[in-house]
This record gives structure tokens, sequence and C-alpha cells, in this order.
């Protein structure tokens, strides 16, 4: 006798959490995501169909493959994974869980997705994020983007955090999480760190004043 999984038929899709890396197509009109395991090698967008990353032709989530979004109950759960170093720079995702899914205990493998808001997390040097820029790797076609303040973005091909909520569409929030204040310095620094500080402050107010040079060399727009 066959044995059958219990069927749901919620009145909502179920919500969960995930990360994952913010991705900027080559040709720079798209903007999506890449997972951080099974799925890391296929770009997805915000609203998106799974697909077996085997190359099998049965449909997503198939009960004897591993195919399939996947995704946590809990955003604490998925928080935890950015604490590992290869996940430091993904993004924590929450995502409604749309047509079927499979049910485990610690979350859900599913068919299709949308990604309803992305949480940014501070750049390298601690400071809170303004923009997504280039990470210096990614996939065929897809550039992998990480999180950057205004005085770490520097040449680099980068985004607001607005430029790729509207990129990636389907109604995206992009917002950014916790970080410095930059101008805050820590209480108890000593003359060497004091000193690397306010390196760091003049190289972002350098920055600021080129953007503004920029400006004032384009005069006024009729």
């Amino acid at each position: 006798m066959r044995l059958r999984l219990p069927e749901e038929r919620p009145t909502e899709p179920p919500t969960g959490y995930k990360i994952a890396h913010p991705v900027l197509s080559q040709d720079g009109t798209r903007a999506g995501f890449t997972g951080v395991s099974l799925g890391g090698a296929v770009a997805y967008g915000v609203l998106d169909e799974a697909r077996c990353v085997y190359g099998l032709r049965h449909r997503a989530p198939h009960r004897r493959c591993d195919c399939g979004f996947h995704c946590v109950h809990d955003s604490a759960t998925a928080e935890a994974m950015l604490c590992t170093a290869e996940h430091r720079a993904a993004l924590l995702l929450e995502v409604s869980v749309l047509g079927a899914y499979i049910r485990f205990e610690q979350g859900f493998r599913y068919a299709r997705q949308w990604v309803r808001s992305a949480t940014v997390g501070p750049c390298a040097c601690g400071a809170v994020a303004g923009a997504l820029a280039d990470a210096g790797w990614g996939r065929p076609g897809w550039r992998a983007l990480a999180a950057a303040c205004a005085g770490c973005v520097r040449g680099r091909t980068s985004l607001s955090l607005a430029g790729f909520a509207r990129l990636a569409g389907d109604g995206l929030r992009v917002r950014a999480g916790s970080g410095a204040v930059v101008g805050d310095l820590p209480a108890g620094l000593g003359v060497s760190e004091l000193v690397a500080e306010a390196a760091l402050l003049q190289a972002r107010l350098d920055w600021f004043q080129t953007q503004l040079a920029r400006l004032d060399e384009g005069g006024p727009q009729g």
C-alpha cells in the first residue's frame, strides 16, 4: 500500500524566510537572486518557478528528488545562517510559498515563490549599507552584488537599494539592516584606531565632494 502525505489547503500562502545573494544581469537591466546551496548556480527572479537543478523533467518539488525552492519557518533560523563566513554577504529574504509544497520540521520545499522583502546587512566596513555593489564574483551572465556604504562603493558597478528593487520588480521591498552610523566612534579607541577612523571619514568626505563637483559640472538641466 502506498503511503500518502497529508494535504494542506491554506487560505493564504505560507510565509517563509531564506538567505540569498543579490545579482545583476550582465547588461544591467535585470536584478534577482541566487541561492547559497543546491540552487546557487541558477539565478531566479522575485516571482519565479522552481526547476529541477539536475535537469530532470519532473515538476518541482518531487518527493524522490531534493529540487525546488527551500525556506525555513522563522526569520531567526535564516538569520543564523548569515553568521557563517561564506554567507556574510547574503541578504535575508521574506517569501510567500506558492504552488505545491512539502512541509518539513524546519521549513518548506516548494514549487513557486514570491520574494516579498529583502534585508541588506551592513557594509564590510561595518557602516549601514546604502547600495549593492559588485562583489567580485558571479555566475554566467550575472554579477553578484554585496552591501556597500557610500565610502566603499568607489568605482564599482553598483545600485542603490531602491534601484535594485525597481529592476527586480514585482513589488519587492528592499531595506538596510543594522550597522554603524557614519561618524559614530566606539568608546575607548586608542590613537592608532582614531587615526584609522579619521582616514575613513576623510575618504568618505572626498567621495561626497567628488559627487558634488560632478553635479556642478553638469550645470542646470532645462
